[in-house]
């Protein structure tokens, strides 16, 4: 499997109860307009002093999140860099997931 998850694929995963772990990489602002539910926001600047607060099981799929997927492809590169083993990027990112997934989350 890529770097990469599709919007779709992430969809089937959390309808089948898969343990994903959610994390949003945009910055405060942009999280107050749309988010995914349960999603752990460390803007991409505060992602190396923050660390700690993402699990590294194994088990649990950690998938991470921007408005395109260009922010969050770099974040999920430096945390497989640092040995986290099962991370993703959002393909698309959440506007991909607004206009394929959920149509009622905001587009900005």
């Amino acid at each position: 499997m890529g770097i990469e998850i599709t919007p779709r694929e992430l969809a089937d995963l959390l309808a089948n109860h898969h343990p994903v772990r959610l994390v949003d990489v945009r910055q405060v602002w942009e999280n107050e307009l749309a988010r995914l539910p349960e999603s752990l926001l460390i803007p991409l600047n505060e992602l190396p002093n923050r660390l700690a607060e993402i699990p590294k099981d194994p088990a649990s799929l950690i998938v991470v999140y921007c408005h395109h997927g260009v922010r969050s492809l770099s974040a999920a590169n430096y945390l497989s860099r640092l040995g986290f083993t099962n991370v993703r990027s959002l393909a698309g990112g959440i506007d991909a997931w607004a206009c394929e997934i959920e149509p009622t989350i905001a587009r900005y």
